[in-house]
């Protein structure tokens, strides 16, 4: 089915930036609080403090009700900031969030689905995922990736797939979606769309990765173009926002906008950061003025960078591979995936290496692969120093211990049952028990290479030796596994008795 592309109106000027020139006329106007925060625009911030911040976030860092706006919140400003990002990308609504698309994606959850009752799930789903699962109590029933024997990577679920869950779960409230994955590649979002609203029900997009996706045509299509009910954006991800800047756009019937706003205020934390609500203003701003141009350079950049980095002895960037059939329906070309077993090294060397010997720090890291993400930010320079530190960890390679075996499972194994629910197994009585008797066992707690922070054990699943061995083996090599209560894990969290 065809769907129009749709671009912002001149109905609201979108030269506007209401947040942020309110943060200005509040400096203009000399205003002052005897409000919290307490630094007083920085005039109590300690002096060592100031001398790595700087003292403009301090001057940002002010009250949104009894500061940038006044005590009623009179002028909606926030609410006028988040109707001209709506119109910008052709949502019906938008609602930032200064707490991230974790957040963001719980109160989608909640909204959708409540507290009772099955959602249909991506399996390659984010930690904050299972989060909204352990939060809201629901029954996740996983739609499981395409899984990639070859090439040891998941690629985001077929349209089939979630066809599949609905005849199996046709009470399901709702269907939820990660595109793009971390890895830059995209599901068949409009496919699936059309599964869920056949059956009159919405679609959740986890779209963490895509902020930049409307603004392009030459980048994935954006969800909400695809037909998705609610998109969650990280801006500060592919985006010129802050750390923790998300929105969640809204459109059709299938969800109610005021009720997922209500769910995102019980969530939300009653002390939002101007410093973050400002760079969403702007950067919507910024985007529907400049986007298009900054982004055709970005990808022409990218595309140089990935010849470049093929001309380089020992590793290639992954591109046909990716999507292939029954491999991935789009490919965002700024996520450059680079190989570097053919140095004879794997992911987590090249990263360590990078950033010891050339002050370089890559997104993701695995068994085999790096991920260099390029955004609108960067230019020649930049990728200069990609490509010089990429070269001279090809020539450092050679030197470089053999790198530690990672015991990866069949496809088939990965797929652990669940036999719990997230909630009900994350509260109930846990014990911990040696890794060599967790084996059958219900785990408690969920265990989560991050990145990309796509859980490998979530509460209420049944563990098998498979899995335990490649998680044993991962972290022997280098992977980081921040959720285990036992960071050795020498030892796991299961439920008591079970």
């Amino acid at each position: 089915m065809d769907r129009p592309q749709r671009r912002y109106t001149d109905v609201m000027n979108q030269g506007d930036a209401p947040l942020l020139d309110a943060l200005a006329d509040y400096h203009r106007a000399n205003r002052y609080g005897f409000t919290p925060p307490g630094h007083r625009l920085g005039r109590g911030t300690d002096p060592r403090v100031r001398d790595v911040l700087g003292e403009e976030p301090f001057r940002a860092d002010v009250l949104a009700s009894s500061g940038l706006d006044d005590r009623h919140s009179s002028g909606a400003l926030l609410e006028k900031a988040e109707q001209l990002m709506a119109e910008a990308v052709g949502a019906e609504h938008a609602f930032f969030s200064t707490c991230g698309s974790s957040l963001s994606v719980k109160a989608a959850m909640l909204a959708v689905a409540g507290t009772e009752g099955e959602l249909i799930i991506g399996r390659d789903s984010h930690k904050s995922v299972v989060a909204g699962l352990v939060f809201s109590g629901l029954q996740p029933r996983w739609v499981p990736p395409r899984w990639d024997a070859r090439l040891h990577l998941s690629h985001p679920p077929s349209p089939e797939a979630y066809e599949r869950a609905w005849e199996r779960h046709p009470d399901a409230a709702a269907a939820l979606l990660v595109s793009p994955s971390p890895y830059g590649t995209c599901a068949d979002v409009e496919a699936i769309a059309d599964a869920c609203h056949a059956r009159g029900k919405p679609l959740i997009v986890d779209e963490a990765w895509g902020a930049h996706l409307p603004f392009h045509e030459d980048l994935p299509t954006w969800a909400m173009n695809a037909g998705a009910d609610v998109c969650v954006v990280s801006v500060h991800k592919m985006g010129a926002g802050f750390e923790q800047g998300s929105v969640f756009h809204v459109q059709g019937d299938l969800v109610d906008a005021a009720h997922l706003a209500s769910c995102a205020d019980l969530l939300m934390t009653t002390s939002p950061s101007v410093l973050v609500y400002t760079a969403l203003d702007g950067w919507r701003r910024q985007m529907v003025q400049h986007g298009h141009q900054l982004l055709d350079g970005a990808l022409r950049l990218a595309a140089d960078v990935r010849r470049q980095v093929d001309r380089i002895a020992g590793l290639n960037v992954l591109h046909d591979e990716l999507l292939e059939a029954e491999a991935s329906h789009d490919l965002d070309l700024l996520q450059v995936l680079i190989t570097v077993a053919g140095l004879g090294i794997s992911g987590y060397q090249a990263a360590d290496w990078l950033r010891e010997h050339c002050r370089l720090d890559v997104g993701l890291s695995d068994h085999q692969r790096i991920l260099a993400t390029l955004s609108m930010a960067d230019d020649e320079s930049t990728a200069r120093r990609l490509l010089d530190g990429l070269a001279a960890l090809a020539e450092a390679a050679p030197a470089m211990q053999k790198p530690s075996p990672i015991d990866i499972p069949a496809p088939e194994d990965l797929e652990l049952e669940q036999v719990l629910t997230p909630r009900e197994a994350f509260f109930a009585p846990a014990e911990l028990v040696s890794v060599k008797e967790a084996a059958n066992r219900i785990a408690a707690e969920q265990i989560t290479p991050y990145p990309p922070g796509i859980p490998v054990a979530v509460p209420g699943e049944r563990l098998n030796t498979q899995v335990l061995d490649y998680l044993r083996s991962g972290l022997a090599a280098g992977m980081v596994l921040p959720d285990a209560t036992d960071k050795s894990l020498d030892s796991v969290r299961v439920v008591r008795g079970r």
